[in-house]
C-alpha cells in the first residue's frame, strides 16, 4: 500500500471500512488452504499402493520380494485411507477389513474374504494357490482403483479435511496399536507413525499458514508431540512389547486435543452433529467424546429431559408388566451396573430365561441389541421386552391403564409428549432415552488415557498393553468403546464366533444358536454380538448363557483358543484356535486391566 492509498484510508472515513474489508479479503487470499495439494497427496499414495498390487501380480506370493513389496503398499494405502475410506467407508473396509468371509444379504451369498488383509494371509503364511492369490489381488485392486476415482472425482473440503483426519487418528488408537489392520505381519505400529506422518504432510500444505499467523506456539506444539510420537512408534515396532499405555497417554491424546484446538483456530468449519463424534471432545475418552444422537433411531433423537425423566420413572415401574412382576430394573438393577448378577434371570412365571443379562451402561452405541443381535434399535429392544410372553407380556400397542392410576404419569406424558397416548409407543421412545442416557466414560482408565491422572499400576498397564497386544482382545472389542461396533464409521457392531461351552467344565459346546435364527446359514451358528468390556469386573456372570463366574475363567477360555482351542468342531470360528501362551502373570495383569474399565457412576441415577 502507497503512502498516498494510505493517507486516504485514514483521513476518509467512508472508504475506511471499505480498505478494512480489501485488507481482510487479501488475508484470506494469501493464506487459503491448498486442499487440491493435499488431495494430491492422498491421489499419490493410493496410486503408489495400486503400484505395489501390480508388482505384486508379477511374482509369486512366495518371492523374498512379496513381502516388502506388500509392505510399502499397505503403507501407502495408510497414507491415502483417511480421504480413501472418508468418501466411500463400504469399500475402504472391504478393501482394508478383515480376511473373513462376508454373507451378503441381498442376494443371499457367502462372499470369500479378500482385500489387503487376505493378500497378506497369503504372503506371510502361504498355502494359498496361485490362482485364488491372483483373484485376491484382482479384486482388491479393484476396490483401490474405484477409491481412486472418488479421490479424482471429489473434492477435498475443510468439512472432508477434518472428519477423515478425526477418523483416521481414531484409527490409530482402534486398529494400528491393536495389529486388527495387520494380524499377521504385526506391523501396525509403523502404519500408525505413517499415519501421523500423513497428517502433517497434510497439515503443512493447508492450514499451517494460518495457524502459523494466528497461533505459532500451538503450531509449534503440534508438530513437536507428532514428531515425538513418531520417534516413539519408531524406537519399538515390536507388536507385543510396545507401550500402547505411554503412547496413547502421553502422545496421542495430546496430539488429538492439540488438534481441535487447530481447528477451532483455523475457523474453517465448527463441526456437525450427524456422525459418531462430537468433535469438540479433546480426547476419545471423555464422557460427551460420543454423539448418542447418531446412534439413536431419527423418531427419538434428542430427548428433551421431561421425556428422559418419564423414560426412568417407567423404567422402575413394574406395572408395565401385564402380571405386574417386572420391571425393567428387575433384571437391569442400577446397584450392579444394570445387570443382576444371575447366571440367567427368571421369567415372570418364575423359570429360567434363555440368556445373561447384559449391562445397559454405553449400550446405547451398538448398531444391533440382544445378544443375538435380533433387534436393530434401541426402541426395538425395548418393545420386544414388552411383547414377550416370558417378560411383560404387554401389547404394545395398547397402553396400560395400571400406569394411568399413578397421576403423577399424567403429568409427565402432558409435558413430555403433550397428552397420554393412546398408544405404548410414547412409552417405549421414553424408556428408551433414558437408557441411552445411562453412559459412563471417567473410569480409571479414561482419566489415565486423556491426561487427568498417570496412576496405573505396573499390572495394570502390562495388562493395557496385552489388551491391545498379544492377547488380542482389541481386535474384536474395539478402543475406546470396548465393543463391537466398528470404528469409525461405527455403521455396525460385529458378532463373532467363539465356541463358548455348556457349563464351566468345557467339556460340551453351547448348544445356543445365536445369530443362526436370521438366515439359517452354517456360518452363523454359534455367532453372537460382541459386547463392551466396560464395567466387566463388576457385570458377571460372563458370556451370553452366563457360564463363567469369574474373569480369571473368561481370561482362561481365551487363552486356550475359545471352542476351537478346546477341542469342539468349530469350523467358523472368528476367534484364532491357536493357544495365546499367557503365562499365569500376564492373565493375571488383563484382570487387573479390565478392573481399570469401571465406571458405573451415571450421573448417580440410583
Amino acid at each position: 500500500m502507497n503512502y498516498l492509498r494510505l493517507l486516504v484510508c485514514l483521513l476518509a472515513i467512508p472508504l475506511t471500512l471499505s480498505c478494512k474489508q480489501e485488507q481482510d479479503t487479501s488475508y484470506k487470499k494469501n493464506i487459503a488452504p491448498d486442499w487440491e495439494a493435499a488431495r494430491a497427496i492422498y491421489l499419490q499414495e493410493l496410486n503408489n499402493a495400486l503400484a505395489g498390487l501390480d508388482s505384486l501380480n508379477e511374482i509369486t506370493a512366495s518371492h523374498p520380494d512379496a513381502k516388502k513389496i506388500f509392505n510399502n503398499a499397505r503403507l501407502a494405502f495408510k497414507k491415502a485411507e483417511p480421504y480413501a475410506s472418508y468418501l466411500n467407508p463400504e469399500v475402504g473396509h472391504r478393501a482394508n477389513g478383515p480376511a473373513l468371509p462376508i454373507y451378503k444379504e441381498d442376494n443371499d451369498r457367502t462372499m470369500n474374504p479378500v482385500g489387503l488383509q487376505k493378500i497378506e494371509e497369503s504372503i506371510y503364511e502361504g498355502g494359498t494357490p496361485t490362482p485364488q492369490y491372483k483373484k485376491e489381488l484382482k479384486i482388491t485392486t479393484g476396490l483401490l482403483a474405484t477409491l481412486k476415482k472418488n479421490i479424482e472425482k471429489r473434492a477435498l473440503t475443510p468439512q472432508r479435511y477434518f472428519i477423515a483426519t478425526h477418523q483416521q487418528l481414531l484409527r490409530v488408537l482402534s486398529f494400528s496399536i491393536s495389529g486388527f489392520d495387520t494380524p499377521v505381519s504385526q506391523l501396525g505400529i509403523t502404519e500408525g507413525a505413517a499415519s501421523l506422518q500423513n497428517l502433517v504432510d497434510t497439515y503443512k500444505v493447508t492450514i499451517q499458514p494460518i495457524i502459523k499467523e494466528k497461533d505459532v506456539t500451538l503450531d509449534q506444539t503440534f508438530i513437536n508431540q507428532v514428531e515425538k510420537a513418531i520417534a516413539f512408534m519408531s524406537s519399538n515396532t515390536d507388536y507385543n512389547s510396545f507401550d500402547r499405555y505411554t503412547f496413547v497417554s502421553t502422545h496421542l491424546s495430546p496430539i488429538t486435543k492439540t488438534w481441535v484446538a487447530i481447528r477451532k483456530a483455523s475457523d474453517l468449519w465448527e463441526g456437525t452433529t450427524n456422525t459418531p463424534f462430537n468433535f469438540d471432545a479433546p480426547t476419545f475418552f471423555e464422557n460427551d467424546s460420543f454423539n448418542t444422537a447418531f446412534f439413536t433411531p431419527n423418531v427419538n433423537k434428542n430427548p428433551t429431559a421431561i421425556q428422559i425423566a418419564l423414560g426412568k420413572k417407567l423404567f422402575f415401574d413394574d406395572k408395565l408388566s401385564a402380571n405386574g412382576t417386572m420391571a425393567c430394573a428387575t433384571c437391569h438393577i442400577p446397584e450392579k451396573a444394570y445387570t443382576d448378577g444371575m447366571v440367567v434371570n427368571l421369567s415372570n412365571a418364575g423359570k429360567n430365561l434363555q440368556r445373561n443379562t447384559p449391562t445397559l451402561i454405553n449400550t446405547v452405541f451398538q448398531q444391533n441389541f440382544f445378544a443375538d443381535g435380533r433387534s436393530p434399535t434401541l426402541i426395538d429392544q425395548v418393545s420386544s421386552v414388552f411383547t414377550n410372553k416370558d417378560e411383560f407380556n404387554s401389547n404394545v400397542h395398547e397402553f396400560s391403564k395400571e400406569v394411568l392410576e399413578d397421576s403423577t404419569y399424567i403429568t409427565l406424558f402432558d409435558e413430555a409428549y403433550g397428552g397420554v397416548s393412546k398408544r405404548n409407543i410414547d412409552v417405549i421412545k421414553a424408556i428408551s432415552s433414558y437408557v441411552s442416557t445411562l453412559n459412563s466414560f471417567d473410569s480409571k482408565f479414561d482419566k489415565n488415557m486423556r491426561g487427568d491422572e498417570r496412576s496405573f499400576t505396573s499390572s495394570e498397564q502390562r495388562g493395557m498393553n496385552l489388551f491391545m497386544g498379544k492377547a488380542l482382545c482389541a481386535t474384536c472389542h474395539f478402543m475406546p468403546l470396548t465393543n463391537g461396533t466398528v470404528p469409525p464409521f461405527y455403521a455396525e457392531t460385529e458378532r463373532e464366533v467363539i465356541g463358548v461351552p455348556e457349563t464351566a467344565q468345557n467339556k460340551m459346546l453351547d448348544d445356543d444358536l445365536g445369530y443362526y435364527w436370521r438366515f439359517k446359514e452354517e456360518l452363523h451358528k454359534g455367532m453372537f454380538k460382541t459386547p463392551t468390556v466396560r464395567n466387566a469386573a463388576v457385570t458377571g456372570p460372563y458370556m451370553h448363557n452366563g457360564v463363567y463366574s469369574t474373569l480369571e475363567e473368561v481370561m482362561d477360555f481365551y487363552n486356550k483358543g475359545g471352542g476351537g482351542g478346546l477341542g469342539f468342531d468349530l469350523e467358523h470360528q472368528t476367534l484364532p484356535f491357536d493357544n495365546l501362551n499367557l503365562s499365569e502373570q500376564e492373565l493375571q495383569d488383563l484382570v487387573a486391566f479390565i478392573e481399570t474399565l469401571t465406571a458405573i457412576n451415571v450421573d448417580e441415577v440410583y
